[in-house]
Parts: C-alpha cells; sequence; structure tokens
C-alpha cells in the first residue's frame, strides 16, 4: 500500500485541517484490524465547508468551460496514474476484491474525463421570438454550492459521478463520505489538489456525526444542491430536511432488481450475467440482482448451471487476486443476511448452497430455491451474497412479480425474442433495464431509478443538467 496516499484530515478551502482531536478507527472488514485512525469532523467542520465553498463559487463559475475541463483532465490522469494504490486503499477499508477495486478505479475515473469535455457543451437556446421587437434567449448556469453525500460501496466512483459534472459547469462542492469507507475519499482529495483546483472548489468533510453533518447542509441556505447516494429512508430524510431550503436533490436509493430468466433464453449467457449482476461487491451494490424469476420450463437447468458457476466463486481476503468474494462491511451486514436466509427457510425455502457465515466476516455465496413473495427478501433489498429464486409460468406473471414492489432502479432479463424484448422492457417499471447483460454501468449512460428508488440521472449528457439552472432572457424593444 502506498502510504503516501493515507492521509487522516478532511480537506477545506485548499488545507488539510481538523475539528478538534477527536479520531474515528478506520477497519479492514477482512479481520477487523485498523487502518488508519481518521480526524473526526463534525458540524463545525461542515459549516467551515460550506463558507470556503460559497466564497470560492463566484469565482470558480467565471473559469472558461475549458480551463475548468484542464484541470479535471490534469485530476483524471493523476487518477488513472495511482490506480493501483488507490485500489489497495479501497480493497483494505471496504473489503472489494482488488480487481473489482482496480475496476472501480478506471470507472470512476472515466467519469471525471467525460464530464471534462461534456462541461464545454451545457448549451443554451435561441427561440424564435413571438413579437417583432423581441429576442428569447436561453443560457445554462452552475446552480452554485453542492453537497455529495456517498456511501461504502463504491466509495471513489460514486464521488466522482456526482463531484465531476458539478465542477464541469463551474459549482463549488462539498464531499461528505461514508466514515466506513473514507480514506479512498480523502485520497482523492489529495490528487484534486495536486491537479490544481482553486481553494474553496473542492472540499472533503470527514466525520462520524452523519446526522449532524447532513442536518448542517440541508439547513443551509448556501447550499443550493444535494446529491446522495445511499438507503431511501435516509434519502426521504434529506428530502424532507431540505424543503425548508428548496434544494434540488439527486437521489439514488434502494433498489430491488428482478432478473427475468424466459424460457427462450441463451442459459450460459444468463448464467454469466446472473454471476456478475449478483455477486459483484459480495452483494452489495444498489443494482445487484435481489429476485432470480425463472420460467418454469428452464428453472431446473437455469439453477443447476447456476450452482455450478457459484460452486466456483472463491471467497477471502480482497487483497488475494483470485478472490471474487470478500467479506460484507459489517457486522450487522452479517446478521442482516443471515435474518434474510432464516426467513426465507422458515417459510418455505429450500437451500441449494450456502446459507452461513464464515469468520465472523465473510458469508458464504447463497441459493435459495421454492421462493415465495411472503418472504422478507422478495420485498426488501438484500445487500449480500444470497440469491433466491422464484418461478413462473407467462410473460404477465414475471412481470407482475418484477414489479410487485416500491423501488424501481435496475432490472435485468434474457430472451431471444426481439418482439419480447421490447415489450418487456416497455413494461418493467425500473429506471434502468439490461437486456441480455447483466453489467450496465458505463459513463456514456443514465443512472438513476424510479418511484422509491430516487429521482435525477448521474452520467451521460443527462448527469449534467441536474447541476444547471435555466435562465431566460428576453431582449425588447429591438428595432
Amino acid at each position: 500500500m502506498n502510504k503516501n496516499l493515507i492521509f487522516r484530515k478532511s480537506y477545506v478551502d485548499g488545507n488539510w485541517t481538523t475539528d478538534g482531536k477527536k479520531t474515528f478507527k478506520v477497519t479492514n472488514p477482512a479481520n477487523g484490524k485498523t487502518i488508519a485512525s481518521v480526524y473526526d469532523g463534525g458540524i463545525k467542520i461542515t459549516k467551515k465547508a460550506i463558507k470556503s465553498a460559497n466564497k470560492a463559487s463566484n469565482n470558480w463559475s467565471k473559469y472558461t468551460a475549458k480551463e475548468r475541463s484542464k484541470i479535471l483532465e490534469k485530476w483524471n490522469d493523476l487518477i488513472l496514474e495511482y490506480t493501483e494504490s488507490l485500489a489497495e486503499i479501497m480493497t483494505l477499508e471496504s473489503g472489494k476484491p482488488i480487481n473489482e477495486s482496480k475496476g472501480e478505479v478506471e470507472y470512476g475515473a472515466s467519469f471525471v474525463k467525460w464530464f471534462a469535455e461534456e462541461g464545454k457543451r451545457a448549451y443554451g437556446d435561441v427561440i424564435p421570438s413571438h413579437t417583432k421587437s423581441q429576442r428569447v434567449i436561453v443560457i445554462k448556469q452552475p446552480i452554485g454550492v453542492v453537497a455529495a453525500i456517498t456511501p461504502w460501496n463504491f466509495p471513489l466512483a460514486m464521488i466522482t459521478r456526482k463531484v465531476a459534472p458539478a465542477l464541469a459547469v463551474g459549482c463549488t462542492i462539498i464531499i461528505k463520505p461514508a466514515d466506513e469507507t473514507p480514506l479512498t475519499a480523502i485520497a482523492l482529495a489529495h490528487l484534486a489538489d495536486k491537479a490544481g483546483f482553486p481553494p474553496g472548489v473542492f472540499n472533503l468533510i470527514v466525520g462520524t456525526d452523519s446526522a449532524g453533518m447532513g442536518k448542517t447542509l440541508c439547513d443551509s441556505n448556501l447550499v443550493k444542491k444535494i446529491s446522495f447516494t445511499g438507503s431511501t429512508e435516509i434519502g426521504q430524510l434529506l428530502m424532507s430536511r431540505s424543503s425548508k431550503t428548496l434544494k434540488k436533490l439527486s437521489l439514488e436509493l434502494g433498489g430491488n432488481a428482478p432478473f427475468i430468466v424466459f424460457e427462450d433464453a441463451d442459459i450460459e449467457k444468463a448464467v454469466e450475467g446472473a454471476i456478475l449482476s449478483k455477486f459483484r461487491n459480495s452483494g452489495q451494490t444498489c443494482i445487484c440482482v435481489n429476485r432470480f424469476i425463472v420460467h418454469n420450463k428452464v428453472y431446473d437447468e437455469f439453477t443447476s448451471k447456476f450452482l455450478l458457476a457459484v460452486s466456483e466463486l472463491k471467497m477471502g481476503d480482497g487483497m488475494d487476486k483470485n478472490v471474487n468474494i470478500g467479506p460484507l462491511i459489517s457486522q450487522e451486514a452479517i446478521k442482516k443476511t443471515e435474518s434474510f436466509v432464516k426467513d426465507a427457510l422458515k417459510n418455505g425455502g429450500k437451500l441449494i448452497t450456502g446459507g452461513n457465515s464464515i469468520d465472523k466476516y465473510f458469508f458464504e455465496p447463497t441459493i435459495i430455491g421454492n421462493v415465495n413473495l411472503e418472504m422478507k427478501l422478495a420485498k426488501e433489498e438484500i445487500f449480500g451474497p444470497v440469491a433466491p429464486i422464484f418461478k413462473f409460468s407467462s410473460d404477465k406473471e414475471a412481470i407482475d412479480i418484477a414489479n410487485d414492489t416500491i423501488y424501481g432502479l435496475a432490472s435485468y432479463f434474457y430472451s431471444k425474442d426481439i418482439n419480447r424484448c421490447w415489450n418487456i422492457a416497455e413494461k418493467l417499471q425500473y429506471g434502468m433495464v439490461g437486456i441480455n447483460e447483466g453489467l450496465i454501468s458505463t459513463e456514456v449512460a443514465p443512472f438513476g431509478g424510479i418511484k422509491s428508488s430516487g429521482q435525477g440521472r448521474e452520467g451521460s449528457k443527462y448527469g449534467i443538467e441536474d447541476y444547471l439552472e435555466i435562465k431566460y432572457m428576453c431582449f425588447g424593444n429591438i428595432k
């Protein structure tokens, strides 16, 4: 591990700073060992960051898109230069397998590269006027100070996906990373400092008082937008608290992704997609499959081939390059996963493989058959390596099961029938649909959900719009 990238303080107004002497430990979820002690910021440092970002806002917004792009390009280059070191830090604090961590660094950098260019394309309009003496112009301007509250499961990419578009169009930012995984975020701030962002443009605050720090961001009239990735419950709380200041919100919340396998599916490809979309980061992603919905005619074939593929997964410390399944993030996560398995078996489910926690920190890749809608895992987000398999007999039944949830983030299905593909894709009540594909995340496409999975989109040309205000200008009395 590159110790030169391990920092322990918040980064505000171009300086490394603390709020007192209080610290908290960052531990490795694979063994419980302490990696580092980080200074624990709080409300005081949050207020300081808000003041810093607001002070820098006017100057940064006056930079040309090309000038901002050059600094973003430098940040992108530095992230890629330090891929190995960033990946090691990420694996140590999140447990994610090292190969996945390297993939995340590259994925995260792709947003910086994309929006460095896309910021130059925040086009306005000249609208044909309704009178001869007027001209109608529309321009887009940065919204101002943006707060990004990010989760532990993607400690780098969830930052760049939010921060890059904000910076590209002239917003200043305040990042509040998860206290489980602050080291990756702090290393990113160090690289941003090296890239040359002016003081106050890029601020990162670290602390365990998430409620107090979040409330401070919500209550501030200077913070114009909050972008949050996390649970639906916290998203609702942020929305409620932001109502007094009428902030713009982007919310990427919980999921309950279905994975439908129709009778005409390529089963081999479906199994490949299932492994990718279920067991990535030990099932701890918001777009991981939560429910496999398999046609009666191919249920046995799919299940047996899926079982074989799962049996080949290697579980262990993520620093081992051969490991596919790392630890769960916490003991609470282990207990929650155990509760899903116990409830499913109690309600008639069949344990096909797995079902046990190992060495306190790991949970076996698990498949449960004979699943029904009465089980908790049918309604709630699992966020662990448990794969429940439902049966269905008609397209309507598959759609009904898939849509029977408050969530609407990601969904997947496999079929060779082009007519069915169009029809099913249009009927699935989700913001994203993978059709014969289990890995759908990319910087060029809009990421986000509907219903209780949130609002707004990240990535792609659509991802820049939430950081801009539309201004209509009417020129009158033109002769």
